[in-house]
């Protein structure tokens, strides 16, 4: 009875299989490959060892982080959203356009009533609009101007509840979770068109 045809899995030549579970041609590929198959096992079990360690440290770095962390977390995702929202409208204060082919480069998510004083609006999309660097950082003054086009995009009814808006807002780690989840698919509908 004749073997079936079959390529070495180490010199590629061919062979004739005496048995179905033969992979080699002779015993020299075969202490070859045996090597090669215990250096691969060895390799993939490092890696498996390496993904397990990652995903646990992973693991402990999220049980450390404080709410300051998921705040700050929470704050860039919709920081980056605001800018991509308003990437191609004027500067809210100056009217100047923003320089959309630097997102983050040169202009700010700012905020109509500061994070600072109004902590509750801080993820309040209509709380924070495209602005100048130079009008959000250096422009202390522009208050004034930033409610002036406020009004224009959004209306004086919104601007004064806006303005009024003292309900405190007490966000749980799993809030900020959520709202980080929400804006990070805001921004990936807005840069697939949507």
């Amino acid at each position: 009875m004749g073997g079936r045809m079959s390529k070495c899995a180490n010199c590629r030549k061919e062979f004739t299989k005496l048995r179905m579970t033969m992979k080699v041609c002779g015993a020299a590929c075969g202490e070859i490959y045996g090597r090669k198959v215990a250096l691969d096992k060895a390799e993939k079990a490092k890696r498996a060892e390496a993904k397990r360690d990652r995903i646990e440290t992973r693991e402990r770095k999220e049980k450390l982080k404080t709410k300051n962390d998921y705040i700050k977390e929470t704050q860039t995702v919709f920081n980056a959203y605001i800018r991509f929202r308003d990437k191609d409208k004027p500067c809210i204060c100056c009217g100047l356009p923003l320089a959309s082919s630097s997102i983050g480069g040169l202009f700010d998510c700012g905020h109509y009533r500061s994070v600072g004083s109004a902590p509750h609006l801080r993820f309040d999309e209509r709380n924070a609009h495209g602005q100048r660097k130079q009008c959000n950082r250096w422009g202390a003054g522009r208050a004034v101007d930033y409610r002036i086009g406020l009004i224009e995009r959004i209306g004086l009814l919104a601007v004064e509840q806006l303005e009024a808006d003292k309900t405190p807002r007490h966000y749980t780690k799993e809030d900020l979770i959520g709202l980080k989840a929400c804006f990070r698919e805001k921004l990936k509908d807005l840069k697939n068109g949507g």
